[in-house]
């Protein structure tokens, strides 16, 4: 019986393009990661949503077979990352949060060079190289050395590259970091038709507008664990309905604030510098009597809205903190538990 399972569970993992459990990493007395746990199906996006420090990149560096888990174990396109590194590779393009190109080269040699190393034939590396320069845009730039680019061309060059034997998984982490907004969206144009054309996509990122735009499912980490999981809206929904949002004129009046808002609110109000938020519910007239309670106080406001909650507010309920906030680093080993929670 046992090793019937053992068959099922190798064809479980093999029908999935990432399943990883009880994954633990430590650096010294630092644990990166606290046992984490995470599933991706083919053709999805999934969003590994995090501050710095939170173990978004160390996971992917696994997964990616460039570091060993200190416990737990992996698969990828049903390859175990550990014990069948070279079938995990074979599978895989990775995107980090630098470009991996040769500055010194053009655009077209640097797709070559990395159609060279995975000992593709030259006739199909030249065809598929113009493929990409053509889609990625870069036609026009292909015979200029990288290191003329702008950044967006650099992340899209990079992006290319890893493409270049046409892999059916792609880890992403943190492509856009760096890039303007104008070059946000156009990578954000470039995953989008990547899925559209089955790939599955593992897309780390701090960026909550990102996670929420991109993933079709994420899992939010945080100090190396596995604290929330499910769509935009399924995570936005455990906070509650409409979030009330108030920004006083006078940070010191913030204190003050906070017990106004506490007294219409249907939770416990966040605070970010002069800005106050908190679920409410009663639509309008929750803004009127918020209005009142503020007024009763002499507490004077730059600004007053009701919305709906974003992934920050999320992230802000689950950890206190907002989810760029690059002081959130991984906590030391001494004393915690090695299984990560959901």
């Amino acid at each position: 019986m046992g090793s019937a399972y053992a068959c099922l569970d190798v064809r479980m993992t093999r029908d999935l393009a990432v399943h990883a459990e009880g994954l633990v990493r430590t650096f010294g007395d630092v644990r990166a990661l606290d046992g984490i746990d995470l599933t991706v199906e083919r053709g999805q996006v999934v969003g590994l949503l995090g501050p710095n420090g939170a173990g978004k990149t160390t996971t992917v560096r696994i997964l990616s077979t460039l570091l060993a888990p200190t416990e737990g174990r992996a698969t990828v396109a049903g390859f175990d990352v550990v014990k069948q590194a070279d079938e995990v590779r074979r599978s895989i393009g990775l995107t980090g949060q630098y470009a991996a190109i040769d500055e010194y080269l053009t655009g077209r040699e640097n797709l070559r060079m990395f159609g060279g190393l995975y000992h593709l034939s030259p006739k199909y590396v030249k065809e598929r190289s113009e493929e990409l320069l053509d889609w990625f845009d870069l036609s026009d730039a292909a015979d200029r050395p990288a290191k003329t680019y702008s950044g967006g061309m650099r992340r899209r060059l990079d992006l290319a590259a890893s493409l270049v034997a046409q892999p059916s998984i792609l880890f992403l982490d943190e492509p856009t970091t760096g890039l303007d907004p104008r070059s946000r969206l156009g990578l954000w144009d470039v995953i989008n038709n990547l899925v559209a054309q089955g790939t599955t996509v593992l897309l780390t990122t701090q960026y909550l507008e990102e996670a929420d735009q991109l993933a079709q499912d994420i899992v939010v980490i945080d100090h190396g664990r596995v604290i929330a999981h499910g769509t935009s809206e399924q995570l936005k929904d455990q906070i509650g309905g409409d979030r009330i949002e108030i920004t006083v004129s006078d940070a010191s009046r913030i204190d003050d604030a906070v017990r106004a808002v506490r007294s219409v609110s249907a939770g416990e109000p966040l605070v970010e510098e002069s800005r106050v938020s908190a679920p409410v519910s009663g639509g309008s007239t929750v803004l009127v009597n918020a209005i009142r309670a503020l007024d009763a106080d002499g507490i004077e406001v730059s600004d007053l809205v009701l919305r709906r909650p974003t992934l920050d507010d999320v992230f802000m309920s689950l950890t206190g903190h907002a989810a760029e906030d690059e002081t959130t680093a991984a906590k030391p080993a001494k004393g915690r538990r090695g299984r990560g929670s959901k």
